[in-house]
């Protein structure tokens, strides 16, 4: 594609938007809106995601000294023993 033709092409998008945002009709058909709440969604439980990763990593890090240290249970195996 020439330089011209990309210009016109964002041209006409920058239109569509603008067109859009005037007339306060953002979505074109059902099928948008439903994209559009997919891709919430999927933001959301990203940053969902991200917060319990941060929460756990700040309570890991703080409270790391008060838990006991785990011990063995069970029997030792001595046939293992070289």
């Amino acid at each position: 594609m020439d330089q011209r033709a990309i210009q016109q092409e964002f041209e006409d998008q920058f239109n569509d938007v603008v067109s859009r945002l005037q007339t306060k009709q953002f979505f074109q058909s059902d099928w948008d809106i439903a994209s559009f709440a997919v891709f919430l969604i999927f933001i959301g439980m990203v940053v969902l995601l991200v917060i319990l990763v941060f929460i756990r990593c700040c309570c890991c890090c703080c409270c790391d000294d008060e838990q006991p240290r785990r011990r063995k249970v069970g029997i030792e195996n001595m046939a293992l023993e070289p």
